[in-house]
């Protein structure tokens, strides 16, 4: 059975210092966009010291986002205080360059350097330095194309956000969170029983997870930066799938509590939680809607898996998908324009993207073991985990499906993705 069944009986059943690890990943970017701005990024001066191809994560960063193709011109490494060779950029197609330098200091860290020019204006775009010790030479790679991204497309980049994702290996789950673009992955919580259903907290400190190390689903919330971590629902019964509030003060969450799996809103912290709905169906998998008015759950109300969206007081129950007879996993988009979810077509899970106003929807995979989509903060691209010839991956995907990047893990099943927030760094 798929693991999209088996997560959806799993929820209806059910009712940070972190260590350094090499779990690598390998990106690979196929398709291509409608509009693409053709970009060149030489390599940085000083990058082979350092130990890391800044040029190449900046690219990569560049060309996952969806927005950019690379323009290859042999230049060298370019010195970022000079101006670039124009003339031979634009004769080979390109409409921006980013040049740097990467300088080691007395003290063992770096001086990270770099500039974005308009090349095609002949214009100098700006850029920034950031001095890093050598554990933050990616960060500042990332933050780099964030600054590109913005400068160039009008949008905030996301590179330099993080993911969290779960693996299974044999017996041993791991919680991990890693750069947005799966890179320098880091274990916050290794366990001999699952762990499930991690989020984000809208200030990006925190992770709420279920975990079945005291033998039944609890839910936790982990502190990121210190590695402390506390219980915040061990009621009777399950306690499962935790989604926060946007002022992160709130927790909607799953409890068996009261009999069969209900939806309750319980303070971060903890303490007693007050039930969401009078229901005699299974309600699961709630998510707030950017505007903290409304939750979107999945319920079998109907008699089969579907969305529905209600108020914070449990009010107005209103029904959100009609085609297909099961939909779960609901993301909502930060402007709250988008929803994905995965549906189910035959025998086949696949990633959809439903406009809500309009109630527009698209499958945006080919692939057919999609699940747990969440978007990129700035609602961009989404992160998914399927399988793709039989082996787990971790994707992004543009909105529109016509670019995607494949997170690629060495070893273990790789489930359960959910991307943070825009952090302060």
């Amino acid at each position: 059975m798929l693991r999209c069944v088996l997560r959806w009986c799993c929820l209806c059943l059910l009712g940070m210092g972190l260590a350094p690890s090499w779990a690598q990943f390998r990106v690979e970017v196929s398709g291509v966009g409608l509009t693409q701005l053709p970009v060149t990024v030489a390599p940085f001066r000083g990058q082979e010291e350092a130990g890391q191809k800044m040029s190449g994560i900046v690219l990569a960063d560049l060309e996952r986002s969806g927005r950019f193709h690379a323009v290859d011109v042999t230049l060298g490494a370019v010195d970022e205080n000079a101006m670039p060779p124009l003339g031979s950029l634009r004769k080979a197609g390109s409409d921006a360059v980013v040049v740097g330098s990467v300088t080691r200091l007395a003290d063992g860290k770096f001086d990270v350097r770099f500039r974005l020019w308009d090349i095609v204006q002949g214009k100098d775009l700006g850029g920034h330095s950031y001095v890093v010790p050598p554990h933050r030479l990616r960060l500042a790679a990332h933050k780099a194309a964030d600054y590109v991204y913005e400068k160039l497309t009008g949008d905030k980049g996301v590179f330099s956000t993080r993911i969290a994702y779960v693996t299974k290996s044999g017996s041993r789950y791991q919680l991990w969170v890693a750069d947005a673009d799966g890179d320098n992955a880091q274990s916050a919580l290794t366990s001999p029983e699952p762990i499930i259903s991690p989020a984000w907290s809208p200030d990006g400190n925190r992770l709420a997870y279920v975990s079945f190390e005291a033998r039944k689903p609890v839910v936790y919330v982990h502190d990121i930066g210190t590695g402390r971590r506390r219980i915040v629902a061990n009621f009777k019964g399950s306690n499962s799938a935790p989604a926060w509030s946007d002022d992160g003060k709130t927790l909607a969450l799953t409890l068996s509590r009261d009999g069969g799996s209900q939806l309750f809103l319980l303070h971060a912290d903890g303490g007693e939680p007050r039930r969401l709905l009078q229901s005699s169906s299974i309600d699961t998998e709630p998510t707030f809607a950017p505007d903290g008015k409304s939750i979107y759950f999945v319920s079998d109300r109907g008699g089969a898996p579907q969305i529905y969206r209600t108020t914070l007081t449990g009010r107005n129950v209103e029904r959100v998908t009609f085609v297909g007879n099961y939909n779960v996993s609901p993301s909502i988009s930060p402007d709250g324009r988008w929803m994905a979810y995965v549906a189910r077509v035959g025998n086949e899970f696949k990633l959809h993207l439903m406009e809500l106003q309009t109630k527009e929807l698209r499958a945006i995979t080919s692939t057919v073991a999609d699940e747990n989509p969440a978007f990129a903060p700035n609602g961009k691209m989404l992160i998914y985990a399927t399988q793709i010839d039989g082996m787990e991956a971790l994707m992004t995907t543009t909105l529109d499906g016509r670019v995607k990047a494949r997170l690629s893990g060495q070893s273990g099943d790789i489930r359960e993705p959910d991307w943070s927030p825009f952090l302060e760094q």
